[in-house]
């Protein structure tokens, strides 16, 4: 008997372990269901900006928001293939991209963030202060080859880009290299393709031959800003938010994040967010708001 009830009492303590257990057990599941997981992927030129953003986010929403980079090609084709929820893009999405996409049943939906500016880059040596898009496009194209063509030292240039999957490199070679024309102009061969914005600013810091394009929030101090004109008779004018805003800067663009189909749910409600709250850091990252500060109180 005294063995008995020692097998009943140690039977009623284990059913009680599994009856607490399976009671604390949907409560961790409704917690981890709750919070939702947002992947967020692509433009290099916005992932420091993106990643700000979901930070900021995150401190007061139910929310877990991963930021890889990789290229604006990179993030579409995560998008694309249905392995991202968002796609960060420093470039419109390319036919062919949503042709792709919607062959797989994705329609994508397209957000302007932010706005940048294109900021071209010299050693701080260099004396050369400004040029025109034309002389950049020739530049590029290797029709100037010699820092002296264009009020320089006697010193040959030294051409450096971003990599082809980079959606300011598209923009460059459409609206500098091409002039926002249709031909075939191409980056010369002897272009020196960097990985990265660090890239740029490395070899510009280390090179006092090179010329290099980056996005203005990527743009450190040890670097000289070249003033771009759009033609020969136009005012040189130096990238910043205020000449991005009144349109005389002309190498600037939108940034946008593309996502599968409208977005819902937390999805939804953080692109809201972005649009609003979200601009009020935006100019700290160095990159232009779309609303004026103060301006998205009023939007709620």
């Amino acid at each position: 008997m005294h063995h008995k009830k020692i097998f009943l009492h140690t039977v009623s303590l284990i059913l009680l372990f599994f009856f607490l257990f399976g009671c604390a057990s949907p409560s961790r599941k409704t917690d981890v269901s709750t919070t939702a997981a947002i992947e967020n992927k692509g433009s290099d030129t916005l992932v420091n900006l993106a990643l700000a953003w979901a930070e900021l986010y995150m401190q007061g929403h139910p929310a877990r928001i991963s930021v890889t980079g990789g290229g604006s090609g990179t993030g579409i084709a995560a998008m694309i293939n249905g392995t991202v929820d968002i796609a960060n893009a420093s470039r419109k999405m390319k036919e062919k991209e949503t042709t792709a996409a919607q062959a797989n049943g994705i329609t994508p939906v397209e957000f302007t963030v932010a706005r940048d500016a294109i900021a071209v880059v010299v050693h701080p040596s260099n004396p050369v202060n400004q040029l025109t898009l034309q002389q950049l496009s020739d530049i590029y194209t290797t029709k100037i080859t010699n820092w002296n063509q264009v009020g320089g030292p006697d010193r040959p240039i030294v051409l450096l880009s971003r990599e082809s999957n980079s959606g300011t490199y598209i923009y460059f070679l459409e609206n500098v290299i091409r002039l926002g024309q249709e031909n075939d102009l191409l980056f010369s061969p002897d272009t020196l393709l960097m990985p990265s914005s660090e890239g740029i600013s490395t070899e510009i810091r280390q090179n006092p031959n090179a010329i290099g394009y980056d996005g203005l929030g990527y743009v450190t101090d040890d670097q000289k800003v070249i003033a771009v004109a759009g033609d020969a008779q136009g005012d040189y004018v130096l990238p910043s938010i205020e000449t991005v805003n009144n349109g005389t800067y002309p190498i600037s663009r939108p940034l946008y994040m593309y996502t599968s189909g409208e977005p819902t749910g937390e999805i939804k409600a953080y692109i809201d967010w972005i649009l609003n709250d979200g601009q009020r850091v935006v100019s700290e990252l160095g990159f232009v708001p779309l609303v004026q500060e103060g301006q998205a109180e009023n939007d709620q």
